[in-house]
Order: C-alpha cells, then structure tokens, then sequence
C-alpha cells in the first residue's frame, strides 16, 4: 500500500478521498488554489500544497504544476477525483513518466472513452445497443441536414469529445438546424477544443440510468448495479438513487451483463460507471436501453451505491492501484435498501439555478439514522465564483424507497444554511411530488411539472422564510453584511488553524 497519496481536486470529494485515506493508513495530501486557500480539504489534509491562481486554468487544470505537487511532497500515487483532470489521458500519461501511480483508469481507456464516435462503434462492436445516429463526424450543414432526415426528427447535436451537458444542442426540425450546427460547433471548440459533432436521435422522456462497475489489474470485474439519474437540470443530474424505482431483477442483469461488455471493450480498470438511456415510454418490457457514454473516474453520484451494497469505493480505487485485487466477487454483491443522493448547490433554484457565491455565515449540517452529507465546506468558508458550487452531497438511506424519502426529507428540514441561497427549496418541492413520489421519472421532469416557476418554497414555505430571517437577524447584529464581519473573517484567516500550508504567503 502507498505511503502518501497526492489528491489532485478540491472541494468535498478531496475530503471524501481524505478520508479513504485515513481508513488506509496513507498519508493524504491536497493541492489547492488561492481561492482554497482556507477550505475544508486544506484543514484536513496531512500537507497542502499551493499550486497558483483561483482560476481552474491557473491551478487544478495544470498537468505540470499537479505532478510538480506530488513530486515535491514524495507522493507516491495522485488520485484526481472528478472533474478537472480527472479524465484527460495527459494526466495519466505525465504520471507515468514521474513515476507517481495514477489512481483510476489506463489512458488508452480514457482516451477510447472520450471519443463520443469512437466509444459509440467500440460498443456497438461489443454487442451494446447504441442509440441511432451517425457513425461518423459530421462536417458540413449539408451533411447535418442529410443525415437528420435520415434519422428522423427530433435530434441531438453533440460534440464528440463533449461531457457534462456541455456541447448537446436539441434540434426539432430543419429550420432550427443552421443556427444549433454553428452554434454547438463553437460551443464544441471553446471548450474541448475540438469542434466536431454528430448526431442521435433524440428520445422524447429517457430515464437516465448508470451502472457501477469495478475492475482490478488481475482481471476481476464487476459491476454493482444501477443508478437512477433522471432529475436533471441542463443535462446535469441534481438528485440521484439506488436502485432504480424503474429497473427489475431482469433488467439489472441485462444492464449490468451490457455495462460489463463496455468495460471489456476497453480493458476497463478502476471505477467507472456506464450510463445508459432507457426508453421508459415503449410498450417493450424489460424497456430498451441505449449505451450514451462511460465515464472513467468516480462519479459525483458514488455515495448511494456505496450505502446500498455496503462498498467504499474511494477505498477500493486506491487499493486497485496499489495492486490489490478486489475485495469482493460479483456473486458477493447484495443491495440493501435505498438510497437518495441530493446535491446542496449555492444556487438559485427559483432564478434558474444561478450560481450564488458568497460567504457561509451559518452552517448546521443535518445527521441521525441513515444520514449522510459528504461536504467540503466549513461556517465562514467563501463559496468561489471560479469553480462548480457545490456546497455537499447528500444521502439518506432506508429500508426501502419511501423510508428513504422520508429520511431525507428530514435531513432536507434540519440542514441551515445562512450567506448563500441552496438548492434545498428545491428538493422539497422534488420530494413532495407525487410523480417523483410514485417513481415516474424522465430526464424533463424538472421542467414538465414547473419546478422552475419561482414557487419553489418547500412543502410549506417555513424553512426558506426561516434562513431570510436568519440572515437579515445576522447582518442587523452585526451591523454589517456577515460576510464582511472582522471578527467573523479574521477567525478564519487565522493561521494557526492550517498547520499543514506548505506556504503561507498571501492575505
């Protein structure tokens, strides 16, 4: 086993892999930015390490100053989390001529799974049903237009080497063609750099649902069945749960037989997850599904697979890269209860879902039977604008579905946030309906059922008048805007608190 381990990420999944750390007996040590400068990981690390500017180019998304990191702190193996570098085969690559094991995937898997055509004949080679579309690059509007009529409107436009909701453009018929090929190319190239696209037919109401798999470097593979995906915002997933109110024994093995072949295709090791498209509104039962992509890195979602089977996954990804094999077999699988996994975001909900940074002047975490909220920020911690607002994840689980509804609905009541508007509005509304609450789920449920009409108070509206009051009692105590309290601000700048800065240079 490794001796110290460099985590090449920030916010709660950097404590989250802090932690699996801590069970191994490795020795964890972050990076950080100067926009973290004072977070959660910081303090809880053995070492921090600066590498540069608040901006993600500046610093996360820096290959050379990573390893630089973990040459200088003689770490002998880099997880990357998700997110940032964490799928990018330079990476793995500059690991290995450091000589610093790479916590995941070989880059020859990354690089056939990033390829969106590519990852799409490798499946479809492997017996895999793949959802219609083209075959090759796109290249010309004559091109697009030719190959839409072919499969028959509505179609998706994405962009190749697209992920996380980025690069996908809905096209309902050929007038709106020109302007989405331009734009989803553009779109395409800022930010992957890479502007090609191709197209897919577009499923009307998918249930968006991934299956965990797990592989070691002695051939062992396993998968540890599915999540349910579909409460999505702008193609992102908000809340997710295991198992699949949808999915049936039949339709668990077939998922998991077809996650299994796409992780073979590839020579798959390490974590990563298949996600699928399920056809719900067909007549067919099991109801077809489609191969949409994997992802080769641990997913923001792990938790409620890991509090239904019982498996720490973070733990097992490291031990996977230390050379051990897996520490349990396909038929020792079991899935107890359910799970909900619900992300705390500094969001507006009711505006859209805009970003709110700003500073936490109030935090009281919930917990208690079945609880868990994996966070990665602390009272007094200034929520970043140059990064994904995540403030935690979190989980309850049940015996079943509805107990673990209930549980997180009151998980949902105990959790207080003051400085920033949450998502939590949000999920009361979520929770309380009863489509959600029957299982009837798609990927446009959020904007079917209205839940972005500014109604969004929770089941009675006491908890969001409750942090308004908070927060304007707070600012009138203090006779200032908290966030800018000295007292309060100097408490968390003080440096006896972070023992473990490499540098201490800075305000």
């Amino acid at each position: 086993m490794f001796k110290k381990l460099l985590i090449a990420n920030r916010g709660e999944i950097a404590v989250r892999i802090i932690r699996a750390c801590r069970d191994l007996g490795v020795s964890p040590v972050v990076v950080y930015s100067e926009a973290d400068r004072y977070s959660l990981a910081v303090q809880l690390a053995d070492q921090a390490h600066p590498i540069g500017g608040s901006t993600a180019s500046e610093s996360y998304l820096s290959v050379d100053k990573i390893i630089d990191a973990a040459l200088a702190t003689g770490c002998e193996a880099l997880h990357p989390g998700y997110g940032f570098l964490a799928e990018d085969e330079s990476l793995v690559n500059a690991c290995t001529d450091a000589g610093v094991v790479f916590v995941g995937p070989s880059a020859a898997s990354i690089e056939s799974m990033g390829d969106k055509l590519r990852s799409r004949s490798l499946v479809a080679a492997a017996g895999v049903p793949v959802v219609p579309g083209t075959e090759n690059p796109v290249a010309t509007l004559e091109e697009a237009a030719e190959s839409s009529r072919e499969i028959g409107y509505p179609i998706m436009l994405k962009a190749s080497a697209g992920g996380g909701g980025k690069g996908m453009r809905l096209v309902r018929n050929e007038d709106q063609l020109r302007s989405a090929f331009q734009m989803t190319r553009g779109e395409a190239k800022a930010a992957f750099s890479d502007s090609t696209v191709y197209l897919e037919k577009y499923l009307e109401r998918p249930r968006h649902i991934e299956v965990q798999v797990l592989g070691d470097r002695h051939g062992n593979l396993i998968h540890l069945g599915e999540r349910e995906c579909s409460i999505q915002r702008r193609h992102q997933k908000l809340l997710e749960e295991c198992p699949s109110p949808f999915v049936g024994p039949e339709m668990r093995r077939d998922l998991g037989e077809a996650a299994l072949a796409v992780a073979r295709a590839v020579d798959y090791t390490n974590a990563g997850t298949v996600e699928f498209l399920v056809d719900a509104a067909s007549s067919a039962r099991p109801a077809p599904f489609y191969f949409l992509e994997m992802n080769t890195r641990l997913q923001v979602e792990h938790p409620v697979t890991e509090m239904v089977t019982g498996l720490d996954l973070a733990r097992e990804q490291i031990r996977i890269a230390a050379g051990e094999k897996l520490s349990l077999s396909q038929d020792d699988v079991t899935w107890r209860g359910a799970a909900i996994e619900c992300r705390i975001y500094a969001e507006d909900s009711a505006n859209n879902f805009y970003p709110s940074p700003g500073g936490i002047t109030l935090l009281s975490e919930p917990s208690g039977p079945g609880i868990r909220n994996d966070s990665g920020v602390c009272e007094g911690y200034e929520i970043p604008l140059e990064y994904d607002p995540l403030i935690s994840k979190l989980v309850a689980h049940g015996r079943d579905r509805a107990e673990a509804i209930q549980r997180m609905r009151r998980a949902l009541d105990e959790y207080k946030v003051a400085g920033v508007r949450t998502t939590i509005p949000f999920f009361h509304a979520v929770l309380g309906h009863e489509r959600f609450l029957g299982g009837d789920l798609h990927t446009h449920f959020i904007d079917e059922h209205g839940l972005l009409s500014g109604t969004l108070q929770g089941s009675d509206g006491r908890l969001p008048r409750m942090m308004a009051a908070l927060y304007h009692y707070l600012e009138a105590r203090e006779g200032s805007s908290p966030d800018s309290t000295p007292g309060r601000r100097s408490r968390w700048k003080d440096y006896n608190r972070f023992p473990n800065l490499d540098s201490l240079e800075g305000p």
